[in-house]
């Protein structure tokens, strides 16, 4: 009598692809999948690591370091919108423009005709909202591609800031509109020369990033899939909780938790669950793997590529009112080629050009390393031509990464 064995799934073992991951047993595909997985947060580490000694630790110090926070975080909020369109095969070219606009209608609405605050933010938000839409249409209902539709986005919707604003700057907002970029939550919960109420947000997210590592990790198992070794992924966690708490201590010491930053971190909270738990997020990403076989499936893909760019909308939205709250007026030429950033943040965090791959994390993370690598090359005094060049290098080695790594898995399949 012969009796079968279920499948087993091993984390360690005698072999180089124990030790690395499960589901496979090329070393090669192993390493290329983890470093996909991981490389990026050592990326990170090692990027901060290289600036702080090239600038004699002042990019690590407790005001820097909020300042990178307040100065680029509506891109990071660009980035989650453009890597939800970058996984489901889109992009938008607008998003810089659309910032530039709601923030005019917002400067208009409070500046000019002395309404409320919060009037200006609820009609900045609107108008990001009814630009998706307008976008959502044309690429999802009337086929046309996402490259096109949104180039003719980028230059009427500059040309419709220019007008709102009638060629002229508007500043500045009240108080209460700029606290939203430049406000902090400080003695909360009081300490000795430091912020506690900051620390215990930063100790909540890293509990949180682990339990949500290990519970996403187990549910793979579970299905088969390939994983990172426990040992590396507890490593992992480790890293990243060492960052974050370091990153709440400076700014424990400096001016306590930016308000704009528990935004952020809701946005991406959201935005990871959506992704990873919902079922609009999973059609996102079948949509930009296979975009045959999510038809084949019943996927409406015209509604969810339409809502991909209502959704696009919204955040630029958002980051609309961040960027005019943080600068406190409108002018005509902001958003200048915010787009790109936010382009660079998905891809540098691994997402793929061809569609189907990405994570809100990875592109936070890879936003992060543009805005270290900016703000330290600002502090050495590096001319800003050679910054353009140093930027446009790393995101030309991050897709040239991403295409070998993709050519090395099939080819060892």
């Amino acid at each position: 009598m012969t009796s079968t064995k279920p499948p087993q799934t091993r984390e360690s073992g005698g072999s180089p692809a124990a030790a690395l991951t499960t589901g496979t047993s090329d070393p090669r595909t192993l390493i290329m999948r983890n470093l996909r997985q991981s490389g990026i947060y050592v990326a990170f580490v090692v990027i901060v690591a290289l600036f702080a000694i090239l600038t004699d630790g002042v990019s690590l110090s407790p005001g820097n370091i909020t300042n990178i926070v307040l100065q680029y975080s509506y891109i990071l909020v660009l980035a989650i919108g453009m890597v939800i369109l970058i996984i489901g095969g889109h992009i938008d070219l607008s998003v810089g423009s659309v910032v530039a606009l709601t923030g005019a209608v917002s400067a208009v609405l409070v500046i000019q005709q002395g309404l409320p605050w919060w009037v200006g933010v609820v009609a900045a938000i609107a108008v990001g909202l009814a630009v998706g839409a307008w976008h959502g249409f044309w690429v999802a209902y009337i086929g046309m591609p996402a490259f096109i539709v949104t180039l003719a986005g980028m230059l009427l919707f500059r040309g419709l800031t220019l007008q709102v604003l009638d060629n002229i700057s508007l500043s500045p907002f009240p108080a209460e509109y700029q606290k939203v970029a430049n406000g902090f939550l400080n003695g909360l919960l009081g300490g000795q020369g430091y912020d506690a109420f900051t620390l215990i947000i930063g100790a909540v997210a890293v509990a949180g990033i682990a339990v949500s590592g290990y519970r996403t990790r187990a549910a793979r198992i579970g299905y088969q899939q390939s994983v990172e070794s426990f040992p590396l992924f507890v490593l992992r966690i480790l890293l990243i909780g060492a960052v974050i708490m370091y990153f709440a201590w400076q700014l424990a010491h400096a001016r306590g938790l930016p308000i704009v930053l528990i935004i952020l971190a809701i946005l991406v909270i959201v935005y990871g669950l959506v992704t990873r738990r919902t079922v609009f997020g999973r059609q996102v990403y079948a949509i930009g793997g296979n975009l045959s076989a999510a038809q084949l499936s019943g996927v409406k893909v015209k509604s969810v590529n339409f809502w991909m760019f209502v959704n696009m909308g919204f955040l630029a939205g958002v980051a609309g009112v961040i960027y005019s709250s943080r600068s406190n007026g409108a002018q005509p030429a902001a958003g200048n080629m915010f787009e790109l950033d936010a382009i660079a943040a998905a891809f540098i965090g691994g997402a793929a050009v061809a569609g189907g791959v990405g994570t809100v994390v990875g592109a936070m993370v890879g936003g992060l390393i543009m805005a270290v690598m900016s703000n330290g090359m600002q502090l050495m005094g590096i001319d800003q031509s050679v910054q353009s060049v140093i930027k446009g290098l790393v995101l030309l080695f991050a897709v040239a990464f991403d295409i070998y790594n993709k050519r090395r898995v099939g080819a060892n399949r």
